[in-house]
């Protein structure tokens, strides 16, 4: 069963109405253990608190609907557990099995099996080096097998750690307090406060909800649509009816209340966790790069294993029979096996993997799966949103104005407030159309010590009228003298957000009610259309004429291209308005306000500044820098919009274009493949605005050129659902990734269809839900450091790929008749110490200077391994190091009278009485050439890794012993590969078992000049790839 867990897992009997399937985190099956004792669904099927009426829910939860829980109740219910869901127990088995027989351990565990066969039933000779190959073998298995889980435990370590660093809060009512505590503190019964953005803590019975409340259940059902909720049962099924919010679940709209009545593994959520089974395991792109180099690889050593026992088999046995027996021809081939097996390249991409988790650590990034990193790497277009990403979201009012007035020193504004009406009444929206609130202080704590909870824009106008408060103007007293009737929260759809109160007079049996007034703040293009007067700042009421708009207008436009948000506050009187607020729905009573948002008075503008954030602009440099597009995408005024991107760079063009602009000069892409809808690369950069309005016009033609032609752009005045479209065609055209940065809950679909979605850690719990990684420390400046690591761990994966591709020695054995040059010991010894030992120094390559510079991989084309890959190491590279290595063999074979046609297509005549040498001679000759050969390949294997430290800079600029490329890993290295020849050639012990020798003194200084060869020859390659960058030399560079 994927990613469900249906009705019939739970009880198909249980409730009248099926279900929809269920999506959660963890792919399962059901266990055994489950199926057959008692069914974990019950305590489901037994939920009751839906089924309850408000006034029982108290009753029922010992709690108060105004005082919540008292201390002494929650200390007793404390002793019940946290409100913590334990996860879905491992299977360490899958584990160890995976360490095991993963990777190319598995090409390892079929060398190790065909050399037992050769030791025994086969009876080899020498049974010692034969059974010592074997025991090598399992050696390495073990040890790769025993780093890969170490590796593993540690990355999770260090993931579990930082993960820590998010702080999970509920916003609670006890002892009569408004107070935010750790959610893990949440105690059943406690009365709980969620808004749109919130991430539901428990499993709630919801008492009150706003009229336009709805949750995000897609992580219980699948469903994309949000469900609205209620504050009495619509379903007997706990996992349908509306007035149960459920714990994971997210507030998208609205606000509401609710009493918690099952916490921590007793939720619904906790249930179903405890039904699953192990997490299905998804690859990332790095991850499916490196599996399809493991199946490339694999087959390509056993193929040639195969040919090797096939040519012995078929040709060698038949007619040179005193040539090879079965067990050497079983030995000899297993140089196939190791061969071609780069072992150090899983060690390498573990060790990688960890030294990442480690740096991200350092910059406060969490990503939730650390081989999404890469995938930033590969980021071609960043579509970020506006407030609280590219600006600080803290704001302050800074400007306010009406009618015929504007305002910049807003305290000495309201100090000699020339007409205290038209002031009061712009406090009034103010204060009262609101949807931020004090937490947990008193009236009489100084306003900047007083916790706010709510969005910034609330937040801040909260802020200015509970600031500018005097002695003709008490807001305190404004507050207490009105009562909230009804409210339509702020939503990124409507843009507004919608108050009825009513006032107070006098008191006692005297008190009098007022008519009801309509409050409305949003953004000034939407409700300017609904007004039809207007206030002057002497309190004097006109017309919202031609004239009028056109003075408010050029208000709102001053301010907003100065990067000020700007909202329109406005009112009007509903006394001639028949509806009875007590006694109709608030679905009812929405559709009216809707229908009466008309005829209002403007009373005023506020102008709220909201600065970038200092390590933007240096950031978006860093990025464009890269080869990436960064685009605006934002729900506020284009001018504002447009402000703020000139001021962080995101914007450099002195004539930004218009719909009507692009459609008429901008290249259509007329019958175009859809990779070819980008920008040239020699191309100016061209800039663009665009609104909502224009997207919803958008047809396919315009959806090519504004993402063919443009490198500016800035989106305002969008939608969730129009930001959602806009990420969805981005990725259609150009071979584009595409990355989507926000904090807030419209942001969480582009966030999720993005190719990795990045949340500030300030952000709302949607959006950190939705995203794959989190910027803990809300820096915008770890966008760029986070491009870099995605780059540099597939830079150096592809550079450790390179450096451990070596070459077979044993078709010299089978296709030239010569003795093998290097024994199945050397070469095993060769490719799982000497190349693993030297390849991890390249892990620790810092990024090389133009790494920042290249264009962005193309993840769909350019792959971890290629035709350019492989023409470096066979014919360039390997075209060295083999006619180098075999000269060596050679050179040794003449020093002790063999020539060249003494030892090439000998075949069986190698025997006693060869040349007149005996047998123990000639054995002898080969085990000083072989490991002639070993210390040769092992010494010119310097050079390579020289050469592959740089893809296209100079060595002169990456000196590994000083400067900014120093890597201390790489000359430990070289000692460490040179300590392990040492080893093999003078161990007493591998002396005895594998036959190794001592070599002659000059055979240890020549393969140095190779190396030095290698690197001078790849230097001079590098040279003319710089020099010459459009050359065959350059297209052929890897």
């Amino acid at each position: 069963m994927d990613k469900a867990v249906t009705a019939k897992a739970i009880s198909e009997q249980a409730f009248p109405i099926n279900y929809r399937t269920l999506s959660i985190h963890v792919d399962n099956k059901l266990s055994a253990s489950n199926k057959k004792a008692v069914d974990p669904s019950d305590p489901i099927r037994e939920i009751t608190a839906h089924t309850l009426e408000n006034d029982q829910v108290f009753h029922h939860y010992s709690t108060h609907p105004e005082l919540g829980l008292e201390h002494v109740a929650v200390a007793r219910k404390s002793k019940d557990g946290k409100n913590v869901i334990s996860p879905p127990p491992t299977q360490y088995w899958k584990k160890v099995l995976n360490y095991v027989f993963g990777g190319f351990n598995f090409l390892m565990w079929i060398a190790f099996i065909v050399t037992i066969l050769s030791y025994k039933p086969l009876n080899g000779t020498p049974p010692n080096f034969i059974l010592g190959v074997a025991i090598l073998l399992l050696f390495v298995i073990i040890l790769s097998s025993t780093f890969y889980a170490v590796v593993d435990w540690n990355a999770s370590r260090v993931m579990k750690s930082i993960k820590n660093l998010i702080a999970e809060e509920a916003v609670v009512i006890r002892d009569g307090k408004q107070q935010t505590v750790p959610a893990a503190n949440l105690v059943v019964g406690d009365l709980v406060m969620i808004s749109m953005g919130d991430r539901v803590p428990a499993d709630l019975r919801l008492v009150e909800t706003s009229s336009d409340v709805k949750f995000d259940r897609s992580l219980l059902t699948g469903e994309s649509d949000a469900v609205p909720g209620a504050i009495h049962s619509t379903s007997l099924n706990p996992l349908e009816t509306r007035n149960l919010g459920l714990s994971g679940t997210f507030v998208v709209q609205g606000t509401c209340t609710g009493v918690v009545f099952a916490i921590g593994d007793r939720t619904i959520m906790g249930r179903l966790v405890a039904m699953s089974g192990e997490t299905k395991f998804k690859m990332t792109t790095i991850q499916k790069e490196l599996w399809f180099f493991t199946k490339i690889v694999s087959g390509y050593a056993l193929t040639l294993f195969a040919i090797s026992i096939i040519v012995w088999a078929a040709w060698l046995r038949k007619n040179f029979p005193g040539f090879e027996t079965a067990s050497g021809a079983i030995i000899n081939s297993l140089g196939c096996l190791t061969a071609f097996v780069p072992q150090g390249l899983p060690i390498c991409v573990a060790l990688s993997l960890t030294i990442i988790a480690k740096r991200m650590a350092k910059h406060n990034v969490l990503v939730k799966n650390l081989a999404t990193i890469e995938t930033l790497g590969c980021m071609s277009v960043l579509c970020s949103d506006k407030t609280g990403t590219l600006t600080v979201g803290k704001m302050s009012v800074e400007s306010i104005a009406f009618l015929d007035r504007s305002f910049r020193d807003i305290e000495s504004a309201f100090a000699n407030a020339p007409g205290s009406a038209s002031f009061k009444s712009l406090l009034e929206v103010a204060r009262l159309c609101n949807g931020a609130s004090f937490i947990g202080t008193d009236d009489s704590t100084p306003i900047d010590q007083r916790t706010m909870k709510g969005d910034a824009t609330d937040t801040a106008i909260l802020h200015f009228s509970e600031s500018v408060s005097n002695g003709r103007i008490d807001v305190a007293k404004m507050v207490a003298s009105h009562e909230k009737i009804f409210e339509i929260p702020f939503n990124s759809k409507n843009k507004w957000m919608l108050t009825i109160i009513r006032e107070h007079r006098g008191g006692g049996d005297k008190m009098e009610l007022g008519e009801p007034f309509m409050l409305v703040k949003g953004a000034p293009d939407v409700l300017f259309h609904a007004c039809s007067t207007a206030l002057n700042v002497d309190g004097s009421v006109v017309p919202f004429d031609g004239a009028a708009y056109q003075r408010i207008s050029a208000i709102q436009s001053e301010w907003s291209s100065e990067g000020q948000r700007v909202l329109a506050l406005c009112r009007r009187s509903l006394d001639g308005v028949q509806v009875d607020f007590n006694h109709t729905s608030p679905n009812d009573v929405e559709e009216m306000m809707y229908s009466q948002l008309r005829n209002l008075t403007l009373v005023g503008l506020v102008g709220i500044r909201d600065p970038p954030r200092s390590d933007v602009r240096a950031a978006i440099q860093v990025i464009r820098g890269a080869g990436c597009r960064v685009f605006m995408v934002t729900g506020d005024h284009k001018l504002t919009g447009v402000a703020i991107a000139k001021q962080v760079g995101i914007v450099t063009s002195d004539y930004i274009d218009t719909l009507n602009d692009m459609r008429s000069s901008a290249h259509a892409f007329v019958d175009a493949p859809p990779q070819a809808i980008k920008p040239d690369d020699d191309s100016l950069d061209r800039a663009i605005a665009l609104t909502g309005d224009d997207i919803a016009s958008f047809k396919q033609d315009d959806w090519n050129m504004v993402i063919g032609n443009y490198t500016e752009v800035v989106f305002a005045r969008t939608t969730p659902e129009q930001k959602l479209r806009l990420v969805e065609e981005i990725k259609l055209r150009g071979d584009n990734i595409v990355a989507v940065i926000g904090d807030g809950v419209n942001d969480a679909p582009a966030l999720k269809a993005s190719d990795i979605g990045v949340a500030m850690g300030s952000g709302s719990d949607v959006a950190k839900e939705a995203a794959a990684m989190i910027l803990l420390d809300n820096k915008f400046s770890s966008i760029p450091v986070s491009i870099e690591l995605g780059r540099l761990v597939f830079d150096n994966l592809k550079k450790v790929a390179l450096y451990v591709m070596p070459f077979a020695a044993v078709f010299t054995n089978v296709f030239l008749g010569m003795q093998l040059p290097l024994s199945s010991y050397l070469q095993v010894c060769f490719s799982i110490t000497n190349d693993v030992v030297m390849s991890i120094a390249l892990m620790f390559e810092q990024p090389e200077m133009d790494l920042m510079q290249r264009k962005p991989r193309n993840a769909r084309i350019n792959r971890l391994t290629d035709w350019k890959f492989f023409f470096q190491i066979y014919l360039f590279i390997g075209l060295m190091m083999w006619p180098c290595a075999m000269s060596m063999w050679f050179l040794y074979m003449h020093t002790q009278g063999l020539k060249f046609h003494d030892v090439i297509l000998v075949y069986d005549k190698w025997t006693d009485g060869y040349k007149g040498f005996t047998i123990d001679q000639l054995t002898h000759f080969v085990g000083v050439g072989q490991c002639v050969y070993y210390v040769t390949i092992v010494f010119m294997q310097y050079g390579g890794l020289l050469a592959a430290r740089n893809r296209r800079v100079s060595i002169i600029h990456s000196n590994p012993l000083w400067g900014p490329r120093r890597n201390y890993a790489v000359p430990l290295g070289m000692i460490a590969t040179a300590l392990i020849v040492v080893v093999n050639l003078y161990g007493p012990g591998l002396q005895r078992v594998f036959g190794t020798t001592p070599i002659p003194g000059m055979f240890w200084g020549l393969p140095f000049t190779f190396a030095l060869g290698i690197l001078c020859v790849d230097e001079t390659r590098k040279l003319v790839v710089r020099t010459y960058p459009t050359s065959i030399v350059a297209k052929m560079a890897w």
